[in-house]
């Protein structure tokens, strides 16, 4: 399996004229390099569609869209155009609210799904619990034999999340859309990508916006060592296509069985105490 991930830039946007003309470049660039180079699934960061401030979320009355909206119809079609899956963050118009959401569009250029973002960052430069409400489900989905599900920029703090994800349902590729700006929760970003993939034995792709302040997306397999690394990108528009080998995923599994070693419920131990 081939995913492109595209690292973009995503300038100040007030409009929905100016959303979608933003929208437009960017199917412009990936149906550039997708016909040099072929990939299963495209994925765009978090809020790939605006800018993450504070000056564009008290524009989004202008700037929040539904779910089958202006963009989702420009990744349709471009989905269609190249046989493959589009995963793309927009500020959603919900019933309830707003919300952070990543949708998915599947090579037929139709709706596959959308997750909305579980947990609202309210520290360093996040705003989020002041604009948006927190989603409700869970999203899986097949891209040939590989299970892949998304988590949003927060949620990767949350073990329970990536864990319920790969060991009950069975996820192969943790797709992570972030807006991780240099702030104080930079330091331990990337430390937190290698040790979800690792301990759930499962690819991390953790996919930034760029920008000075952005950048440095990062793609983890299911065992680092010495000789197998993360990689790491610019914090410059970048755009790659990483592999997903499903054999190696088996092969980290059966060398080292951190999966079939583990308790099923830690919560029943019983705790010896000392006073």
């Amino acid at each position: 399996m081939r995913i492109l991930a595209c690292q973009i830039e995503i300038p100040f946007i007030n409009t929905a004229r100016a959303r979608e003309a933003h929208v437009a470049r960017l199917v412009d660039l990936i149906s550039a390099r997708l016909e040099d180079d072929s990939a299963d699934l495209v994925l765009l960061p978090e809020l790939s569609t605006i800018d993450y401030s504070r000056e564009s979320f008290l524009l989004l009355d202008a700037l929040a869209e539904p779910l089958e909206g202006p963009t989702f119809r420009a990744f349709s079609r471009l989905a269609q155009e190249f046989d493959v899956f589009v995963c793309f963050g927009i500020a959603r118009e919900g019933g309830r609210g707003r919300y952070i959401s990543q949708v998915v569009v599947d090579p037929e250029g139709l709706y596959a799904g959308h997750y909305d973002k579980l947990h609202l960052a309210q520290f360093g430069q996040s705003i989020e619990k002041y604009y948006f409400i927190p989603g409700d489900h869970l999203l899986v989905f097949e891209v040939g034999e590989v299970r892949v599900a998304p988590l949003i920029c927060y949620d990767m703090r949350f073990p329970e999340l990536a864990r319920t994800l790969c060991l009950k349902h069975g996820v192969d590729v943790l797709l992570h859309p972030v807006a991780f700006a240099k702030d104080v929760t930079d330091y331990t970003w990337h430390k937190f990508v290698t040790t979800r993939a690792v301990e759930n034995q499962v690819y991390f792709l953790s996919l930034n916006r760029a920008g000075e302040d952005y950048g440095a997306s990062c793609f983890c397999p299911p065992w680092v060592d010495g000789q197998v690394k993360e990689t790491t990108f610019p914090n410059e528009e970048f755009l790659a296509v990483v592999e997903i080998d499903t054999a190696t995923i088996a092969e980290a599994r059966q060398e080292f069985p951190y999966r079939s070693d583990k308790l099923d419920n830690y919560h029943l131990l019983k705790v010896d105490e000392i006073l």
